[in-house]
């Protein structure tokens, strides 16, 4: 307990509240029309494709906002660019409660949805930036552990829909997403490790340099794995075991959670064991549970309980991978990690479509699953290859944090850090 004292008291716990509470709203509203789908599917009369196609426009639609609104934040401020973003969710949810009543505004809502999938790289950034190197992995844990909100979503959504409608519960949604937003006015607070003198191609490096495209890789996995599974879950469980509606969303809650809860975990593992060895463990153990899942389909207790390690597994590499982002990218955290988030989080989209290409295809959803595995599998092998230059430039063996003047600590050499140690 005292050591977590020092850690509130090393940087702005407010802030850090603040930032977990707006990413937490800001998951749970981007993973609506998942939470829904049996219930808009039946409404709707979708086929498979629609039905993919539907759950996979709000994933891709954040992905591609998180870079844009991370160059954003680098102008404006952190602080400011969580306002404007909840300012459009808000506006976003407005229109689904009156507007959305048919296949075409849905999709129209799936790009609105997308707004609230901008938050990832902004809110880690935003929570984490006061607090010093060596605590990064924990508080970027802490805030981003905000993913529970996909959880409380594919668990509210379902009976508030069977109680008022599907699209009365966007309405629900825009009263929700008030509460951060008073929070985040009154507690917030911008951090001092905010680079105002960088220049534009300072601050958008990442794009250019080949860790930037690896850790995108790496977090496909990990967080595209996470976000697109809890989007196809509750449609999963529904067509697979032949549960009701509301069940399919509580069931896909015990998984989502524990991907959420591990997150801190993995970076308070990662502060101490590093993320290279974090990320080693945990897709490893992904990839096993994720072939697991594939070929016990007809055991709804088996599937439920591989799911929920297989997300603990992803939820604690969201973790790691987020320890060495600020490590990397010490002066443009916000940037860096909204493009790697935007990258991976692509990878969410896909999900739905390759589960359902391989439900139309081969009648089974196995081969989704196994295919995950092997993504998972490749992004391992190419992180172990580069981890031997990334232990050489700017972090210590296993990912760690360096200490205060080791060699490649200082932020000049964060900006030259293809360069090798001699």
């Amino acid at each position: 307990m005292s050591d977590f004292k020092t850690f509130l008291r090393s940087g702005h716990a407010p802030t850090l509240f603040s930032s977990f509470l707006y990413f937490m709203f800001s998951c749970g509203i981007w993973v609506l029309n998942g939470g829904m789908a049996p219930f808009i599917v039946e409404d709707l009369k979708l086929s498979q494709s629609e039905k993919a196609l539907m759950l996979s426009v709000p994933i891709f639609a954040g992905a591609l906002m998180r870079f844009p609104l991370g160059i954003l934040a680098q102008y404006v401020g952190r602080k400011n660019a969580t306002l404007v973003e909840m300012g459009l969710i808000l506006v976003a949810m407005l229109y689904g409660y009156f507007f959305v009543d048919s296949f075409d505004n849905l999709l129209a809502m799936g790009v609105l949805l997308g707004i609230a999938g901008a938050s990832f790289g902004v809110a880690l950034s935003l929570g984490s930036g006061s607090f010093p190197p060596r605590y990064k992995g924990l508080a970027m844990g802490l805030v981003g552990a905000g993913n529970v909100g996909t959880a409380v979503s594919v668990l509210v959504a379902p009976p508030l829909a069977q109680a008022y409608g599907w699209q009365t519960v966007y309405g629900f949604a825009a009263i929700a997403i008030l509460i951060p937003m008073v929070v985040m006015v009154v507690f917030g607070q911008e951090p001092p490790d905010r680079d105002e003198h960088g220049t534009f191609r300072e601050h958008i490096a990442c794009l250019f340099e080949k860790d930037g495209w690896a850790f995108s890789g790496i977090y496909a996995i990990t967080f595209g794995g996470f976000i697109g599974l809890t989007s196809f879950l509750p449609s999963y469980y529904y067509e697979q075991f032949n549960v009701s509606k509301v069940q399919a969303g509580q069931l896909t809650m015990l998984a989502a959670f524990m991907g959420a809860a591990v997150r801190v975990l993995g970076g308070w593992i990662s502060d101490r064991w590093g993320g290279v060895n974090t990320l080693t463990a945990v897709i490893s153990v992904a990839a096993v549970c994720l072939v697991a899942v594939g070929m016990s389909g007809d055991s709804l207790a088996l599937t439920t309980l591989l799911l929920m390690v297989c997300f603990a597994a992803l939820g604690a590499g969201n973790g790691a991978l987020f320890q060495l982002v600020p490590l990397r990218w010490p002066l443009a955290t916000a940037v860096a990690g909204s493009m790697i988030g935007e990258l991976g989080a692509l990878a969410g989209g896909v999900v739905p479509n390759a589960m359902g290409y391989s439900k139309t295809h081969a009648g089974t959803f196995m081969w989704g699953f196994i295919g995950m595995a092997v993504a998972a599998v490749l992004s391992l092998v190419m992180m172990r290859v580069m981890q031997i230059r990334w232990t050489r430039t700017w972090a210590e063996k296993g990912g760690r944090a360096r200490t205060a003047g080791t060699p490649g600590s200082s932020a000049a050499t964060f900006r030259q850090a293809g360069k090798p140690r001699r």
